[in-house]
């Protein structure tokens, strides 16, 4: 997509030519920072303030209003772009269906008699077969349309809020936030439509390195534009604090190019999900959840989930203080857990990326400790039967009509023991930690389109 017009964050410490001073206040919220340069002959410290190149004051506190709905649009921004690479296989498999009923219906007119009467009933069959496609092909130009309308309207919001930043005034707010709040709805229902279908396969595995103990996780931002295809590695499934960020997926294969990270608190299970460069992970013998920023360094809000079990009460099969799970799909955050007044059946709860507040729950019924792993997509719970050699999607849960069906999804365990199943909706891919391998499949989804007479 275009670069957004916007700039939100000031001047890091590490941009700054005096990197040799310490630092005594940051805050990277606001994004200016404060540190001690020099003393003066009376005894009294000179301190210098980094501010950022957009100056966050203002008179009556909109700048911070319109810091956040630059955020908002600039999440639109990503998501539309997820949404795009999503659905770019889609579209193409379209598109040579329509080159395919082209070439099919040429072959008929052109026929006149002389194919034989079993050549031509052949033919015709596949025709009959393709024809439902031709709506789906027309729904998916018309919904290309739609994107590129979208795409249109964030690029006049984005540059409308740089110019009232710019103005430092409070003109229209409350249009403009009407604006971002109808963007993200019709996003999320473009979305839903066009990325969106129920699980009919899972392909081979792709080994992408063995590395580390049997136990841990890895995982790419799914919010991430294209253009950031950094990975995150976390060796062990408790008390550990080491996160290594490595550049590229490339990177990560060579073990090269890497930082690290070193949590403030320690982690519990393997359940981690990185969205919107921060981790979301539970705090070790507890229940709290934590989001950690990457960017920033520091954790932005940590907060407990109402009754959830841990420390290895109501974890996945293969135990590993898996109690609490997070996950990221289309629709957003999510955590996955049970408690004592569920009776250990797996609730699924919708969780607000920025205060950590459960949005709505569900009890799904099925028990946590006999599920190996589980894995959202599109609003649905997938629950494999187990964590070892022989496992398959078992069970899905439907949180759009509280329902649920079991399932026969069957996938290759290479490795024989999954500690770690994560979809990343970016990609349409699962990520695998299995006995020390880091593994992906990719998903085929099974997607309806609804025509206009339809309900």
């Amino acid at each position: 997509l275009w670069p957004l017009p916007i700039t939100l964050s000031g001047i890091l410490l590490s941009d700054h030519p005096h990197t040799s001073l310490q630092t005594l206040f940051q805050s990277p919220e606001e994004g200016w920072q404060l540190y001690t340069s020099a003393q003066a002959p009376d005894g009294k410290c000179i301190c210098t303030a980094v501010i950022p190149a957009q100056s966050t004051c203002s008179r009556d506190g909109r700048s911070r209003e319109l810091r956040q709905l630059m955020e908002k649009v600039q999440n639109v921004s990503q998501s539309m772009e997820v949404l795009e690479l999503r659905t770019y296989r889609d579209l193409q498999y379209v598109r040579g269906m329509e080159t395919l009923m082209r070439s099919l219906d040429a072959r008929l007119r052109a026929a006149d008699g002389s194919l034989s009467a079993k050549s031509f009933q052949e033919l015709k069959d596949r025709m009959t077969e393709l024809l439902p496609l031709s709506s789906v092909l027309e729904q998916y130009k018309t919904d290309t349309r739609t994107i590129v309308r979208l795409r249109e309207e964030v690029r006049n919001l984005s540059g409308s809020l740089a110019a009232i930043q710019e103005e430092m005034g409070a003109y229209g707010y409350e249009d403009l936030q009407q604006r971002v709040m109808a963007l993200e709805a019709r996003l999320h229902a473009c979305a839903q439509k066009l990325g969106c279908g129920k699980l009919t396969g899972v392909s081979n595995p792709i080994t992408v390195r063995a590395m580390g103990s049997r136990f841990g996780s890895w995982m790419t931002d799914t919010m991430a534009p294209s253009a950031d295809s950094r990975v995150w590695y976390m060796d062990g499934y408790y008390k550990g604090r080491r996160v290594l960020e490595f550049r590229t997926l490339g990177d990560f294969i060579k073990g090269q190019n890497f930082i690290q990270h070193l949590l403030p608190q320690p982690w519990a299970g393997t359940g981690h999900v990185v969205y919107n460069g921060s981790l979301f992970y539970n705090k070790y013998q507890s229940n709290v959840v934590v989001k950690y920023h990457f960017r920033s360094r520091s954790v932005l809000v940590q907060r407990s989930l109402p009754g959830a079990g841990y420390n290895n009460t109501f974890p996945y099969s293969w135990g590993g203080f898996s109690d609490m799970d997070f996950m990221v799909d289309e629709s957003g955050l999510w955590a996955v857990y049970t408690t004592n007044q569920n009776a250990g059946n797996i609730v699924v709860s919708r969780l607000d990326p920025h205060t950590l507040e459960v949005m709505r729950s569900w009890d799904t019924g099925y028990p946590k400790r006999s599920a190996g792993e589980a894995f959202m997509i599109c609003g649905v719970l997938y629950v494999t039967n187990s964590h070892l050699a022989g496992a398959k999607v078992y069970f899905a849960y439907f949180t759009n009509t509280s329902s649920y069906e079991y399932t026969d999804v069957p996938f290759h365990n290479q490795y024989s023991h999954i500690s770690m199943l994560d979809y990343n909706p970016r990609e349409r891919a699962l990520y695998t930690w299995n006995n020390g391998h880091q593994v992906l499949y990719n998903v085929t989804l099974f997607h309806v389109i609804s025509t206009s007479g339809d309900p």
